[in-house]
């Protein structure tokens, strides 16, 4: 399933001039986060025991995701030599685990757990796009550039097997809808915050809505109105929503300036 291995990315074009330390931090975070791409796919093949096939494909992408992480950390640890991904992954997986069995309970069925991971990669595939044309680094750019494009090819991956599970689920519209806003509420839980203190403060303690802020004001730094617009449709089209029309559009205006104003609260309340 991989379309590319480590050896793949040009290293030797590390350009240290070209680093910025704020993206830096957000790296470390995400090297950790994309380093549990095994246990989500564990999960989902308990999800859908009934189906080898996917099975086969869901660890697949689990493989992937651990890939990205280690692509990342390695970059991160060009960045920062002083960045110890060993520990700092130590560190989350001591702090954070994945509750499966909540996750499950959360999204009700085959088809809800699909539509949970479209979700989950149009994030990553409108983050890691705009974390690229946020960098000036090479390096970091390629690999960005490749896990977007993973991550939307997992999109695919998980929206096509999620049209089969409608095909035996009864789960309109409106249920497809609470699913999908429960999970992009779930991306303010602690995964990424403690992920962003892991890797960036080992030496304090742990407060959530410290390192919430912190790396929200970060990450939301980054993004563009096209990105957002690109998330947005995204979304819809997995909820079974025309992404391309006048709901598409203000929602992805509406989403753009709730980002907006939020990036800029935070950035006034850290000044």
């Amino acid at each position: 399933m991989g379309s590319w291995a480590l050896d793949d990315i040009p290293w030797q074009r590390f350009d240290p001039s070209r680093v910025d330390p704020e993206i830096v931090r957000l790296v470390k975070a995400a090297s950790l986060v994309e380093a549990n791409g095994a246990a989500y796919a564990e999960h989902l093949c308990h999800v859908f025991a009934d189906d080898r096939e996917f099975q086969d494909s869901a660890r697949g992408w689990g493989e992937e995701e651990v890939q990205h992480g280690a692509a990342l950390a390695r970059w991160a640890a060009l960045a920062d030599p002083g960045f110890d991904f060993g520990a700092a992954s130590a560190r989350f997986q001591a702090g954070y685990r994945i509750d499966c069995v909540k996750m499950f309970a959360r999204r009700g069925s085959q088809a809800g757990e699909m539509l949970a991971r479209c979700i989950v990669e149009t994030g990553t595939s409108s983050y890691y796009t705009a974390l690229k044309e946020a960098s000036a680094e090479p390096v970091l750019r390629e690999i960005c550039r490749r896990i977007a494009a993973d991550e939307l090819r997992h999109y695919r991956l998980f929206y096509k097997n999620l049209s089969v599970c409608l095909a035996r689920e009864r789960l309109g519209r409106w249920a497809r809808l609470k699913v999908a806003l429960s999970r992009v509420a779930e991306s303010e839980d602690d995964e990424l915050a403690y992920a962003y203190y892991a890797a960036n403060a080992p030496d304090t303690a742990y407060e959530r809505r410290r390192w919430s802020r912190a790396y929200a004001r970060r990450a939301f730094a980054i993004y563009r109105p096209h990105h957002v617009e690109r998330g947005v449709a995204m979304i819809l089209k997995a909820v079974g929503v025309t992404p391309n029309g006048w709901l598409g559009r203000t929602l992805a205006a509406l989403s753009w300036q709730a980002m907006r104003w939020r990036a800029g609260r935070l950035a006034r309340e850290t000044a």
